[in-house]
């Protein structure tokens, strides 16, 4: 079977390019013909970097030069032409999309479809349904432009805080919507998680889509380490609002008992940091940045992981890493966490917006015996290695490839 990728980078950003490339390297290992098809950049394959596109550029230049390339991020005609290329060349038996919007736009879907090659597309955010991709803004939920009210975009300024940018996303989604870019090209939608197929549900109804689930593979192997119980309940990722670390704070703050240790980088760092000097914590380290070697030992001597995101995350990649390092999770009540963590399973769920709950739960996990604890990560590394293996992933991806044909 012969399998053409797409998705917005080819280079490695973050998570969703790792997935991306994932799915090719299983593919391969498999058996299967893969082509790939992003927009230019350092990293393109040889074979199939010269039917890459350019990305238009929106950030940064005046103006004119906004309004003059936004075009092109809405419905690239450049890049259809591109994709047309390459299927005509490559003749995959099905395209498998995942990010598409704003640097190679859904035109490759449309491409596809109008070409008879099936197409699937993996959502690991809410793009197709949210003008800013997050259904959260101002540190909220947010379902406003339910309906196609999408010029609430504006009014709220949820993408970047700007006015120009929450304009165009508007735009963007009043032209997709019109043009039916997702439904109409698109005949299976893949979700990590039973909470965004649901969502997506509410907002495009029922009976308007075919879909199923679709766990990301991850690598077990590679994140296998040696650990045991500590005393510190331990943080790592992005510190940006929607991660509501600030929540966490709060709630150390009302269980002073409980060590935390806050891992990462972003935009609320120094916020953050001043919350703990400020309230003079001693309970509490905002360590920075750690990666690898030095990630690994903090992670390894945690007594469990929290993850206390206010957005509807789908499915974070930290609960993965945990789970592999044989430790229990500390989550909210959002997206697809409850899912992964099985209150009183593999960890505990709360409310997202309750401190007071959050602080009950820290104290009762670090008065709790440590061998429930150990008992608790060894489930969580058993159903990583039993349900996210790169075998049940391939048996599953190629299962709904099949489907189609």
């Amino acid at each position: 079977m012969k399998i053409l990728l797409v998705h917005n980078n080819y280079d490695i950003q973050g998570g969703a390019e790792v997935f991306y490339r994932d799915v090719g390297r299983v593919l391969e290992e498999n058996g299967h013909d893969v082509a790939y098809f992003s927009v230019a950049g350092s990293e393109a394959p040889e074979e199939w970097g010269k039917y890459f596109p350019s990305a238009a550029e929106y950030k940064g230049g005046r103006m004119i030069q906004k309004i003059v390339s936004f075009p092109s991020m809405v419905y690239s005609l450049e890049t259809q032409k591109c994709i047309t290329r390459l299927i005509q060349d490559f003749k995959p038996d099905v395209m498998h999309a995942f990010a598409t919007y704003v640097k190679l736009t859904p035109s490759v879907l449309a491409a596809a479809k109008k070409m008879g090659v099936p197409v699937v597309m993996s959502c690991n955010d809410y793009k197709h349904i949210c003008p800013n991709y997050k259904l959260y803004h101002s540190g909220k939920i947010c379902e406003e432009c339910k309906g196609g009210k999408f010029y609430r975009a504006v009014a709220n300024k949820c993408c970047h805080g700007s006015l120009s940018y929450s304009a165009a996303s508007m735009a963007e989604a009043y032209t997709h919507k019109i043009l039916d870019v997702y439904k109409k090209n698109v005949d299976r939608f893949l979700f990590a998680s039973e909470f965004m197929a649901k969502k997506t549900e509410e907002f495009w109804g029922e009976d308007a889509f075919s879909w199923r689930k679709l766990s990301n593979p991850f690598d077990t192997v590679k994140h296998d380490i040696d650990s045991s119980v500590g005393d510190y309940g331990l943080y790592f990722g992005r510190l940006i609002d929607e991660k509501g670390v600030h929540y966490l704070l709060e709630a150390a703050a009302l269980a002073s008992d409980v060590k935390l240790k806050i891992v990462g980088e972003g935009p609320d760092r120094d916020k953050l940091q001043a919350m703990v000097s400020e309230s003079n914590f001693d309970n509490v380290e905002i360590v920075g940045p750690k990666w690898g070697d030095d990630l690994t030992e903090l992670l390894g001597e945690c007594r469990f992981v929290v993850v206390p995101s206010l957005w509807h995350e789908n499915f974070p990649y930290v609960i993965f890493q945990a789970f592999a390092a044989g430790k229990p999770v500390l989550g909210t009540n959002r997206g697809g966490i409850p899912e992964l963590v099985s209150d009183g399973v593999r960890g505990w769920i709360y409310s997202a917006d309750n401190v007071h709950e959050l602080s009950d739960k820290l104290r009762e996990i670090c008065l709790m015996d440590d061998a429930v604890l150990d008992r608790m990560g060894k489930s969580a590394k058993d159903y990583v290695n039993d349900e996210f293996s790169d075998s049940k992933f391939y048996t599953d991806l190629i299962g709904i490839y099949e489907e189609l044909l």
